[in-house]
């Protein structure tokens, strides 16, 4: 009630309509089942394409349950595939098994367990980042040279303790004779290593007051960021010679000493540090040093004319499915080994990445061991390498390849009724259908992988059941198993007396898209759900999802004489009805309880069950002959308008398919 505190003239808005009705979606489907890879727990993942379903959990390959005589076709994708095949648009995925419920947010705990790289390895490890036989990745490393760091830069002052390079012209020989690199401290240049002939026996320190200013230049000596990289400590680089050079007494303070081998070009694997002023050449890496080397940049001042570059190495990551020359799932470019950047190996290959896109896609991890540096990471991934492909037989065309395996991974069981039940875990996630409840849009669910396995095949659809009950707003879509006969459905189909499930049969038999074999049957559960939503989309929910084309089947596993279309969209229509009828009165609630409240909610719903009626989707000539709605004191006692109940009565006269189609023709006689 609005306040008055001054007299005036007050303009208030107010509405004479009623609140709408909203029909909701009922094309949105989920499905439960093992595949080859993806998240376990938490929310099931939505999927708008079969190329999204296949990024995320794999291909349609079949699955090696260790408790299987023989590998099993993959059914979950396939349905996936004839889902949107037949006009699916979305669909929710919850990914189980065989000890689901015991698994870590990870995946690990459950029978299926996950692939790594060679465990005697600890520097560095990949392993997949979801269990699976199809994380035994195969892991090609292209290694790529960035463009020429070094770069030289005149200064008027160094920074203090920065090492440049000094170059003096007419200095007094009697003294000194400079011709190595110095290093700033205070106001003055000391002299690095030992590069310097002492003539006169004085101090090793050359005063800037006593360098010819005319005549003195210092450079800064330095290795830039490459374009597409970062420079860290332990940035793997490689110096490059224009000519061959003696190495053995090389130290910090050098000057090149030509050999007779000009054509030559010499190269040597090192680590540059941060800043960039310092590459060090490890005496393993370089069999000609005659020691580890530290070498300042600044040191290359006297023979820059010499150096052909000094260049990062920069990482691509190529995941093959299979082996090495499987196809390319995914792939990250521009990595470094050096520890603690944002483009290292175990920042970009996170075990828990921070976008979404890339904890769904990202099919590796990599860990770094303890106190990582870029030379331990280096070894660590050459320990790695695949040998033989490392070094190729002589004879062989092939180049190198730094080939790096992961092993172990499984799908463990099969999968049994309380996995695919699943369980509630506010911590790591939720599970299995569990996992579906949380999700509002859903209308139908399917298992189709459970019809493969008669041992838990019933048990799973009683799950299901329970499921759908308690949701109240979704029909389960139920397979018979594989070669049944039609008595047997009819038995099977006793079980469940329940118009929340809606047996399907027979199997539809399709070209195997995995090439084993040239056709497949399947479960039809896919094919069904994507009709429905077509049909949902094309006429509305009150049409048969029958006497439709079926996309991508070949023929039927055996044929059916009489197809009995049960209840089934009767029975989807009034939940469709009763969703949109809940979902859009929610308003009432703790609105006062009287007649204008009743009127309101009359009118809103007698709007919607006449759009229905307009739309053909109710049987009557009339509105008054296909649907009532009453909301009054006739519907309502007194104690129940006392405790807060306010009760609407809905009636519908829904429509059912013209299964029997029947003319009666008879013979007339023509009129005199």
């Amino acid at each position: 009630m609005p306040e008055y505190l001054a007299p005036g003239v007050f303009i208030e808005e107010t509405s004479f309509r009623h609140k709408s009705i909203e029909g909701v979606g009922t094309s949105v489907s989920s499905l439960v089942g093992p595949t080859r890879t993806g998240p376990l727990r938490g929310a099931p993942e939505v999927v708008t394409s079969y190329a999204e379903f296949e990024r995320i959990f794999g291909d349609a390959s079949d699955l090696s349950f260790s408790d299987a005589s023989v590998a099993v076709p993959n059914y979950t994708a396939h349905a996936a595939r004839a889902f949107f095949d037949n006009g699916g648009k979305q669909l929710y995925v919850a990914r189980i098994a065989q000890g689901v419920n015991d698994a870590t947010d990870d995946g690990s705990g459950s029978s299926a367990t996950v692939a790594k790289s060679n465990a005697a390895v600890t520097d560095v490890s990949f392993q997949a980042r979801f269990p699976g036989a199809m994380g035994n990745y195969t892991l090609e490393l292209l290694w790529k040279e960035s463009e020429n760091l070094l770069t030289s830069t005149q200064l008027d002052m160094a920074d203090e303790g920065e090492t440049v390079f000094i170059h003096v012209q007419d200095f007094p020989t009697k003294d000194k004779y400079l011709k190595g690199v110095v290093q700033r401290k205070g106001a003055n240049y000391e002299v690095v290593g030992t590069a310097i002939t002492n003539i006169s026996k004085a101090p090793t320190t050359l005063e800037i007051a006593k360098l010819p200013a005319t005549t003195t230049r210092i450079s800064r000596i330095r290795a830039r960021r490459p374009a597409n990289g970062v420079l860290a400590d332990g940035t793997v680089a490689v110096l490059k010679l224009k000519k061959s050079v003696d190495l053995t007494t090389l130290n910090s303070n050098w000057i090149l000493n030509s050999t007779t081998e000009p054509d030559s070009s010499p190269e040597f694997v090192g680590f540059i540090n941060t800043k960039g002023d310092t590459l060090t050449l490890p005496k393993a890496r370089n069999p000609k040093l005659a020691a580890d080397l530290e070498l300042p940049l600044a040191a290359f001042g006297n023979n820059l004319a010499d150096i052909k570059s000094v260049a990062a190495f920069l990482l691509d990551l190529d995941v093959h499915r299979s082996d090495k020359n499987g196809e390319v799932v995914w792939r990250v470019a521009a990595l470094t080994i050096a520890p603690g950047t944002a483009q290292s190996l175990d920042k970009v290959l996170s075990a828990t990445p921070e976008k979404k896109a890339a904890q769904l896609a990202q099919p590796i991890s990599c860990k770094l061991g303890a106190n990582p540096t870029g030379a331990k990471v280096f070894a660590a991934l050459e320990a790695l390498y695949k040998q033989s492909d490392l070094m190729p037989p002589a004879d062989s065309l092939d180049g190198p390849r730094y080939i790096i395996e992961l092993s172990g991974g499984t799908d463990g069981k099969v999968p049994g009724a309380i996995d695919y039940a699943g369980e509630e875990n506010d911590t790591n996630g939720s599970t299995g259908l569990v996992a579906l409840e949380g999700i509002d849009d859903i209308s139908i669910v399917m298992t189709p992988a459970a019809a493969a396995h008669e041992s838990s095949h019933k048990a799973v659809l009683m799950e299901v059941q329970k499921h759908c009950r308690k949701m109240r707003y979704r029909i389960g879509i139920a397979d018979s198993r594989q070669g049944m006969s039609l008595g047997e459905v009819r038995t099977f189909r006793n079980d469940f007396d329940d118009s929340r499930l809606a047996l399907y049969y027979p199997w539809v038999v399709i070209a195997d898209p995995t090439g084993k074999r040239n056709e497949l049957a399947v479960p039809p559960a896919g094919f069904i759900a994507g009709v429905c939503v077509r049909t949902d989309v094309d006429r509305g929910v009150h049409k048969s999802p029958a006497n439709e084309v079926v996309m991508g089947a070949l023929r039927f596993e055996q044929e059916v004489n009489k197809f009995q279309q049960e209840l089934l969209n009767p029975r989807r229509y009034f939940l469709y009805l009763e969703r949109s009828i809940e979902k859009s009165t929610q308003w009432a609630v703790f609105e006062p309880n009287g007649e204008a409240l009743w009127g309101n909610i009359r009118s809103g719903v007698e709007d919607f069950l006449f759009n229905e009626w307009k739309n053909g989707r109710l049987l009557g000539g009339t509105p008054k002959d296909a649907y009532f709605v009453r909301c009054d004191r006739s519907t309502m006692t007194q104690n129940d308008i006392d405790n807060g109940r306010m009760v609407c009565v809905v009636g519908v006269a829904a429509l059912t398919p013209a299964e029997f189609v029947i003319f009666r023709i008879g013979q007339k006689t023509a009129d005199a």
